[in-house]
């Protein structure tokens, strides 16, 4: 999948999917040629590179060739100060201050497989499914060294890439800015697609036209954030779900990131996505080096849905911990907004108790277990079981509970600590922030210093500790507050913080991962406040958002589907009102929606009426039977909230003989349209598909002709089958093999 032209120093990644050129152009650095659908491998791409004449203005690298200027040139790898105004991908000074730029090519070599990228989350593969190639650039003046890293699996529209420097000189040098990614694309008729939100809203599609300047989305708040999800599209103007041509970025980080796109005055396009420059400074001591985190570019000329199954397949195959690749996930039911913090063994055992005919599989202790926990002000950091709630212990509880049928999980915040706590007062030096300032309040905590090892050893032995006394299935590991006041004790150079934090975070999920590697983790940050690819690598799903209402949760849903698959996706059914809209919807409605994710439930069951527990029953059956095929097959999305009344997507099983559909509409309107078909996606054309288990289509019909919705009541026709707010339709699809059309 990697050619080479060592006489014209050109590269070339392929797999018949995608190609990715570029070759080291006349004053030894990094030119780029190409990225995009496959092309046919030829000995000389040179003619890719166009050298237009500049204006009278700019720059050149050479004194009597004015036609070669790092202003105008694509390169992989620009830096900063050179002649080149646009962003660059690295900025690093030495000890007098002066750039470090001049990264000339020096070597190369081919990888069979792909490393581990130390101390930090990275896709992977079998060696036989995915090829590396290491390019080596050097700053011979100061011999700082840059090595890029570029990925091609054999099976996927995919291409990572990271960065590693090393001073490899006798000088101290700064890192002030190091871009996982860059690319120059040749023209700006794109536009930025991006998911953006709040809490309780996160990750809503958000769509704009490329003009001059500079485009971006990021965090500063320690987290991949809900506000800016650290994923971005640039789709052509006429790209559709299904049809036209795209390029999709993420990056497999969970802190600080940057993405951005850069249009310049000749109408290129610059894109760039890594650690965020703000508040970063990395001091590289001679003979150290410093990682970048790893980005994915996808790219699709099948429409937003080719990429997204793209990325699917890639996190589910490539990314998540392989020993949940497979393994089908638990139907959960969490007590927290049964009880919040009123609970004792008796209520607990009772909530189980109903929980268990229920058919529910995993029961989810939330907070308020440990330590003087009645309210969100004490004793976060205190990881030991409070005597008054479970005088039993918690290893005795997992008992009661394993003996019900179920399996047994806790919530820990173990980020987090309580201004209020026995570990403060023995530890005020493990807080982030400075003695000498204020320092900002934010939900009743304060943040330990995961950059301390120190503190990520305790936490390793008090959870470690908790998952062997309780036989754990589950840990729901949350953060609910961002970072401010960001100085840490123990860091020398505040301005390697933030990544020395997130790197701790990843050490504590690496060794309680790797040590116990039949728990499921799910990850939680206040809802959706760090959903990404970092996360995934150890949580192979994540509570999608703390907003659990039903109507709210298409769009979330939704535009979460965009970069990452349905089994990642934790999607409950709450109890009404809904505890963060005060909206109430119908229990059907709320399973209809739910069935598209992890699914689970956020009530009391002791609260249902006996109508409501033989429907949820009759849910748990349903997504079960499903299961698989919803955690492992092909989603397409149909219709889109962010367009209009209705939502509908489906999700098609590999062999294309099983599919499940949703489609929901929150709102009705009066006289509605009598249009009510609904085309369907990824079937087999010749295969006959029984629907709901009667009527026969074939796959070629549904496509193309559609799917027949049920009558709506417009106000005149009493007789309609469907009508009203908050309607929901799930059909079943599955292969009738007893017939196959005619060729």
């Amino acid at each position: 999948m990697i050619h080479i032209n060592e006489a014209l120093q050109q590269f070339h990644l392929s797999n018949g999917q995608i190609s990715y050129i570029f070759h080291v152009m006349k004053n030894g650095q990094l030119g780029h040629l190409y990225a995009g659908k496959a092309l046919r491998h030829r000995e000389d791409f040179t003619y890719f590179q166009s050298y237009e004449n500049p204006a009278p203005s700019t720059t050149h690298v050479f004194e009597k060739d004015h036609s070669f200027s790092l202003e105008t040139v694509r390169q992989e790898f620009p830096v900063h100060g050179k002649g080149d105004f646009r962003e660059a991908a690295s900025i690093i000074v030495d000890e007098q201050g002066e750039f470090v730029s001049d990264f000339v090519f020096d070597s190369f070599e081919v990888i069979k497989g792909k490393p581990k990228l130390k101390g930090l989350p990275a896709t992977f593969a079998e060696k036989e499914k995915v090829d590396t190639l290491k390019i080596t650039l050097v700053d011979r003046e100061s011999s700082v060294v840059a090595d890029l890293t570029y990925s091609i699996f054999t099976d996927l529209p995919v291409l990572t890439r990271s960065v590693k420097v090393s001073n490899n000189g006798h000088q101290p040098a700064k890192i002030e800015r190091l871009m996982s990614t860059t690319l120059d694309l040749p023209d700006a008729d794109y536009e930025m697609l991006h998911l953006s939100g709040a809490w309780g809203r996160e990750r809503h599609v958000k769509v704009r036209k490329l003009e001059q300047g500079i485009q971006s989305i990021g965090s500063l708040r320690g987290a991949s954030s809900h506000q800016h999800n650290p994923f971005l599209v640039l789709q052509r103007e006429d790209t559709t779900e299904h049809q036209g041509e795209a390029f999709g970025w993420q990056l497999v980080y969970s802190g600080n990131f940057l993405a951005q796109a850069e249009v310049d005055h000749y109408e290129t396009t610059r894109v760039s996505m890594g650690i965020q420059p703000t508040g970063f400074q990395w001091l590289l001591q001679p003979g150290e080096s410093f990682q970048a985190p790893e980005s994915v570019l996808s790219y699709t000329n099948e429409g937003l849905n080719g990429l997204s199954q793209s990325l699917h397949d890639l996190q589910r195959k490539h990314l998540i911990n392989p020993s949940w690749m497979e393994k089908e996930r638990p139907v959960l039911i969490n007590n927290w907004e049964a009880t919040y913090f009123d609970f004792n063994e008796e209520k607990l055992d009772e909530f189980v108790t109903e929980a268990s005919k229920l058919g529910v599989e995993l029961f989810v202790l939330d907070d308020g277990w440990f330590g003087n926990r009645n309210d969100d002000t004490t004793s976060l950091g205190d990881w030991f079981v409070d005597e008054s709630k479970l005088p039993r212990g918690i290893g005795e509880l997992s008992k009661s509970v394993k003996a019900k049928g179920l399996q047994f999980g806790l919530w820990f915040e173990p980020e987090m600590i309580s201004p209020e706590s026995n570990l403060i007062k023995k530890h005020p030096d493990w807080v982030i922030g400075s003695l000498k300032r204020a320092n900002t309040f934010g939900r009743n905590q304060r943040v330990l210093d995961f950059a301390n090892p120190e503190v990520v050893s305790y936490l390793y032995e008090r959870m470690s500790s908790i998952i062997e006394e309780a036989d754990l299935d589950y840990i729901k590991w949350d953060m609910n507050r961002y970072i401010t006041e960001p100085y840490a004790a123990s860091v020398e150079n505040q301005g390697e913080f933030f990544h020395r934090y997130i790197t701790g975070v990843y050490e504590l999920y690496d060794r309680l991962t790797s040590n116990y590697p039949n728990v499921l983790f799910e990850s939680c940050a206040g809802g959706g406040g760090r959903f990404d690819l970092g996360m995934m690598y150890y949580a192979p799903q994540a509570w999608t958002s703390d907003d659990t209402d039903a109507a709210e949760r298409l769009k979330i849903q939704y535009g979460t589907s965009l970069g990452y698959p349905l089994s990642s996706m934790g999607s409950h059914v709450s109890a009404v009102p809904n505890h963060q809209t005060l909206r109430s919807t119908p229990l059907k409605f709320r399973g209809d929606v739910a069935y598209f994710g992890t699914f689970g439930y956020e009530l009391d069951p002791s609260q249902l009426q006996e109508e409501e527990k033989e429907e949820v029953k009759d849910q748990i059956r349903f997504f079960t039977k499903h299961r698989s095929l919803i955690q492992q097959g092909d989603f397409y999305r149909l219709k889109s909230p962010f367009r209009g009344l209705a939502t509908a997507w489906m999700v098609v099983s590999e062999d294309k003989t099983k599919a499940l559909v949703g489609w929901y509409q929150p709102m009705n309107q009066p006289n509605p349209s009598a249009h009510r078909i609904l085309k369907l996606k990824g079937l087999n054309e010749g295969f006959e598909y029984k629907v709901n288990g009667r009527n026969n289509h074939f796959g070629d019909e549904l496509m193309e002709r559609g799917l027949t919705l049920p009558t709506e009541f417009n106000g005149a026709n009493p007789g309609a089958e469907r009508g009203g707010a908050f309607q929901s339709l799930v059909y079943e699809l599955e292969r009738n093999k007893a017939k196959k059309m005619n060729d």
